[in-house]
């Protein structure tokens, strides 16, 4: 059940920046597995040019991009706490949750994921086309990337509101999905046949 407005206890600016912490925290969690082929793509290229690529500054910069949505993910915790419209676990209640779900379950179909998630699933065709030199340049790249990652993910990360919140075992299966996506061969029509039951799933939430 969620709480109502006059329940809701305010929060204050450290509230506000442990919940972007633990955002930050769990997006680098799921996250990091999927850039792994993109620091060994990178490292690739680094050998066949005879010297080091700062792999670093590229993960670096992806993360960052990860640590904005997570602070932007808080910020909409926050709005939602305020209005009263989450549980004491930090869910949303079935209509808002299935509306939700339906959300990301559609987004699974639509050519903005499939474009995002074909970038995604293309480090060396990244790197040949969008090549950035110079200092800050596996930096900028990195950036590059995590906007993309971010655009083909971020309907996944939001439903950390119908499982609740830091719900270690919601994060796993999502981490394990966003994974499977990105690398497995037929991982595109997994994505939309998850998309599909997502999206089941929702209607039967809004209508219960």
């Amino acid at each position: 059940m969620s709480t109502t407005a006059g329940d809701a206890v305010p929060w204050g600016a450290g509230q506000f920046a442990t919940v972007a912490s633990m955002w930050i925290v769990m997006m680098v969690a799921m996250m990091l597995p999927t850039v792994a082929p993109w620091v060994a793509a990178l490292s690739t290229i680094g050998r066949r040019m005879g010297r080091g690529l700062p792999a670093g500054e590229f993960v670096a910069g992806y993360l960052l991009v990860w640590s904005g949505f997570s602070v932007a993910a808080a910020s909409v915790q926050w709005g939602l706490h305020e209005a009263g419209w989450l549980s004491a676990a930090s869910s949303l209640g079935p209509q808002a949750a299935g509306g939700l779900l339906i959300v990301a379950g559609v987004y699974q179909w639509t050519p903005a994921k499939q474009a995002c998630l074909k970038h995604c699933r293309s480090p060396l065709g990244f790197f040949l086309t969008s090549w950035r030199s110079g200092r800050w340049g596996p930096a900028r790249m990195g950036l590059r990337h995590g906007a993309f990652c971010v655009a083909c993910c971020w309907a996944l990360m939001a439903l950390s509101f119908v499982a609740g919140v830091m719900n270690l075992i919601w994060m796993a299966l999502v981490a394990l999905f966003v994974l499977v996506d990105h690398a497995v061969a037929r991982g595109p029509w997994l994505g939309r046949a998850a998309g599909a039951a997502l999206a089941v799933w929702g209607v039967g939430l809004v209508a219960s």
